[in-house]
């Protein structure tokens, strides 16, 4: 959906320069901020909420879509110009996408969590202590936490809502954006419309584990998140070099049918300094 201003309402958006975007100092705590996970946005829904208790007193009663398009000005106030471009065709990039792929699994695009997820974790997640965290994970190595969290008919749902793109794809030669530099197989998620549903799996069943387990980098505050699928088999890539993730926290989720091989290693955690130095045998791990 295209982030336009309402031609009712004050006129706040339309008349402000950008120079005038201002944001309060301190947040209204008494404020309870819109959602924004039906949105195609810029940057994280949960991004918007949170900021919008930051919003001068004017803008707190006009239309979403005018607060959406203030926060977005401010945002982009801080980006260097290229990365302005580049969100901005990003964004276009995504409409497109959403304007023109038919889902298969429409169940999967919002979070059902009696289906979604093993009973196990969900017992967890709706006790939400530390002792329920800790009876369903282990940790083979400091800092790596292993457990169940999907039921199988999730993943399959999933693998074949990711067919069924791939295949689009193929029969409209539209060109897509892959995960990373290193993969050449592959889809982003967010890209082809699960980026509401991936807001709600971080924000409300990720993040309280993160908070427990990695609270020293910040875990109980995630707020953005880039969630994506890679391939690897004959024809496809056939492994992934090293290389250190670009996020505080990383959750690595096994969608295979059946295959050999496939083996997870990570190797020590790095400082900024030195993050492609080698590793000790003993800090080096694998699955």
């Amino acid at each position: 959906m295209s982030l336009q201003g309402s031609a009712s309402g004050n006129g706040t958006v339309a008349a402000a320069s950008t120079a005038s975007l201002r944001l309060r100092l301190n947040p209204n705590k008494e404020h309870k901020p819109d959602g924004y996970e039906d949105m195609q946005l810029d940057f994280s829904p949960n991004i918007f909420s949170s900021l919008e208790r930051y919003l001068p007193p004017s803008m707190l009663n006009v239309t979403r879509d005018e607060k959406a398009k203030f926060m977005r000005e401010i945002l982009l106030k801080y980006l260097p110009l290229g990365e302005r471009n580049r969100a901005q065709k990003h964004r276009e990039y995504r409409e497109r996408i959403i304007a023109n792929y038919q889902p298969l699994h429409l169940e999967l695009y919002s979070v059902d969590p009696a289906t979604f997820f093993v009973p196990t974790f969900l017992r967890a997640i709706n006790d939400n202590t530390e002792q329920s965290y800790r009876s369903i994970v282990s940790e083979p190595f400091p800092g790596i936490f292993i457990f169940d969290i999907f039921q199988t008919h999730f993943c399959e749902l999933l693998l074949s809502e990711i067919e069924n793109f791939e295949k689009w794809v193929t029969e409209t030669k539209f060109r897509i954006m892959h995960p990373n530099t290193m993969n050449k197989f592959g889809a982003v998620l967010d890209d082809f419309g699960l980026e509401t549903m991936l807001d709600k799996l971080m924000e409300g069943f990720i993040r309280p584990l993160s908070r427990v387990f990695f609270a020293e980098v910040g875990g109980s505050t995630l707020d953005s998140h880039h969630g994506f699928v890679v391939e690897y088999g004959k024809d496809r890539d056939v492994d992934l070099g090293f290389h250190v993730d670009d996020s505080e926290v990383t959750l690595n989720v096994c969608l295979g049918k059946q295959f050999s091989g496939g083996e997870l290693f990570f190797r020590g955690v790095r400082c900024e300094k030195h993050v492609n130095t080698g590793s000790h045998s003993e800090v080096v791990v694998h699955f």
